[in-house]
């Protein structure tokens, strides 16, 4: 058993107002939504801290969560759904982004199963293999290396693991991009939400780094289904009503 929770804002950077853009005649959240409420999850939550947002999803019959606007991620806005909401410590709160209208629905059964079977571990999440050498060294994908055990080792924007005698634009076939799809355990949503960044989190600006400085246990898998990109800029958001389109 577990819930969702989809951060919603509606300020962006390179994408304004992202959140409610149309894709086919409904806002882009809405679709992030609808496919959520395909797995097994008991609830589905839209967290927002817009009104628009909450305005534009109600007639659609969408559950949505007015939360602080002074939250610095979106996992602090989970943390405080979970807290409102009273779901247990050990409750599985799955964090699907607002700009992922295309997540594979096996994905996110996946991630939830993965940390329901590993109760020693605070969150789970997903990688993919890299293909390419731009890939694997461009520092806006995140590389992440684990055991055999599948517990996570380190989150890096740099390319790891580094191969000191192979060629050097090859790229291991051990090499991970992390997706930003997780699992958590509702109370280390509490745990975080409360405690200061950790120093290898300032440094990468990545902070799932700050669950494994505190010692909390991360399990990773090679994703079920290969992740279509998510919405940032207006291409993304074309390229993905085209393949919408076609569905």
């Amino acid at each position: 058993m577990y819930h969702i929770v989809i951060p919603a804002r509606y300020g962006s950077t390179r994408l304004p107002a992202k959140a409610l853009a149309d894709i086919n005649g409904k806002p882009m959240v809405y679709w992030v939504w609808r496919q959520a409420m395909q797995s097994r999850a008991v609830s589905v939550t839209v967290a927002t801290d817009d009104d628009r947002i909450r305005s534009a999803l109600i007639p659609h019959g969408v559950e949505v969560a007015m939360t602080d606007p002074d939250h610095p991620s979106g996992t602090d806005r989970l943390a405080e759904v979970a807290r409102v909401k009273g779901w247990g410590a050990d409750s599985v709160v799955v964090n699907l982004q607002g700009d992922e209208p295309l997540m594979p629905v096996a994905n996110l059964e996946q991630v939830a199963d993965l940390l329901l079977a590993h109760p020693e571990a605070s969150i789970s999440t997903l990688c993919e293999q890299i293909a390419s050498h731009a890939s694997f060294v461009d520092p806006s994908v995140v590389k992440v290396v684990s055991d055999s055990r599948g517990r996570a080792h380190y989150f890096s924007r740099a390319p790891i693991p580094f191969d000191r005698d192979g060629d050097t634009k090859s790229v291991p076939s051990e090499a991970r991009r992390h997706i930003g799809l997780y699992a958590y355990r509702a109370g280390f949503l509490q745990e975080f939400s409360s405690g200061s960044v950790a120093p290898y989190e300032r440094l990468e600006s990545l902070e799932q780094l700050r669950a494994l400085h505190s010692g909390h246990e991360i399990r990773i898998a090679d994703a079920k289904e290969t992740v279509p990109a998510g919405v940032d800029t207006e291409a993304d958001l074309e390229t993905v009503r085209a393949i919408m389109a076609e569905q």
